[in-house]
Protein backbone atom coordinates (compact mmCIF):
# COMPACT_ATOMS: atom_id res chain seq x y z
CA UNK A 1 0.00 0.00 0.00
CA UNK A 2 1.20 3.56 -1.17
CA UNK A 3 1.10 5.94 1.57
CA UNK A 4 -0.57 9.05 1.25
CA UNK A 5 -0.38 12.82 1.96
CA UNK A 6 -2.05 12.55 4.94
CA UNK A 7 -0.90 9.10 6.22
CA UNK A 8 3.05 10.80 6.29
CA UNK A 9 1.81 13.50 7.37
CA UNK A 10 0.27 11.41 10.35
CA UNK A 11 3.40 9.66 10.39
CA UNK A 12 5.49 12.53 11.04
CA UNK A 13 3.03 14.18 13.87
CA UNK A 14 3.31 11.04 15.62
CA UNK A 15 6.88 11.21 16.73
CA UNK A 16 7.85 15.20 16.27
CA UNK A 17 6.22 18.21 18.39
CA UNK A 18 4.79 19.97 15.48
CA UNK A 19 3.15 23.50 14.93
CA UNK A 20 2.39 22.73 11.52
CA UNK A 21 2.60 20.29 8.60
CA UNK A 22 1.77 20.43 4.94
CA UNK A 23 2.72 17.03 3.22
CA UNK A 24 1.75 17.03 -0.67
CA UNK A 25 2.75 13.91 -2.84
CA UNK A 26 1.90 11.15 -5.33
CA UNK A 27 2.16 8.26 -3.33
CA UNK A 28 5.84 7.58 -4.15
CA UNK A 29 7.25 11.40 -3.81
CA UNK A 30 6.41 13.84 -1.27
CA UNK A 31 7.14 17.47 -0.31
CA UNK A 32 6.76 18.73 3.19
CA UNK A 33 6.66 21.77 5.00
CA UNK A 34 7.38 20.89 8.78
CA UNK A 35 7.21 23.57 11.24
CA UNK A 36 8.86 22.31 14.91
CA UNK A 37 10.62 23.89 17.75
CA UNK A 38 12.67 20.86 17.67
CA UNK A 39 14.08 22.30 14.93
CA UNK A 40 15.79 25.70 16.86
CA UNK A 41 19.72 25.21 16.65
CA UNK A 42 19.59 23.38 14.22
CA UNK A 43 21.48 23.58 10.76
CA UNK A 44 19.52 22.27 7.49
CA UNK A 45 21.04 18.65 7.50
CA UNK A 46 20.19 18.29 11.27
CA UNK A 47 16.25 18.80 10.60
CA UNK A 48 16.42 16.57 8.03
CA UNK A 49 18.24 14.04 10.25
CA UNK A 50 15.26 14.94 12.59
CA UNK A 51 12.30 14.14 10.24
CA UNK A 52 14.04 11.04 8.94
CA UNK A 53 14.26 9.75 12.51
CA UNK A 54 10.43 10.46 13.14
CA UNK A 55 9.63 8.80 9.81
CA UNK A 56 12.08 6.07 10.99
CA UNK A 57 11.93 2.83 8.92
CA UNK A 58 9.20 3.95 6.86
CA UNK A 59 11.51 6.15 4.87
CA UNK A 60 13.03 3.29 3.33
CA UNK A 61 10.35 1.15 3.20
CA UNK A 62 7.29 2.92 2.03
CA UNK A 63 8.47 6.38 1.42
CA UNK A 64 10.90 6.80 -1.95
CA UNK A 65 11.26 10.43 -2.20
CA UNK A 66 10.93 13.09 0.79
CA UNK A 67 11.90 16.89 -0.49
CA UNK A 68 11.59 18.86 2.95
CA UNK A 69 11.54 22.68 3.99
CA UNK A 70 12.01 22.50 8.09
CA UNK A 71 11.42 25.85 9.68
CA UNK A 72 11.19 26.31 13.21
CA UNK A 73 8.08 28.62 14.58
CA UNK A 74 10.03 31.95 14.34
CA UNK A 75 10.67 31.26 10.89
CA UNK A 76 7.55 29.85 9.76
CA UNK A 77 5.77 33.34 11.07
CA UNK A 78 8.58 35.57 9.06
CA UNK A 79 7.59 33.68 6.10
CA UNK A 80 3.79 34.29 6.72
CA UNK A 81 4.70 38.19 7.25
CA UNK A 82 6.31 37.94 4.20
CA UNK A 83 3.30 37.04 2.69
CA UNK A 84 0.44 39.30 4.36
Amino acid sequence: MQPTPDLVRQYIADHLDCEHIEVYGDGAHFEALIVSKAFEGQNTLARHRTVYQALGDRMRAEIHALSMRNLTPAEYAATQDDNG
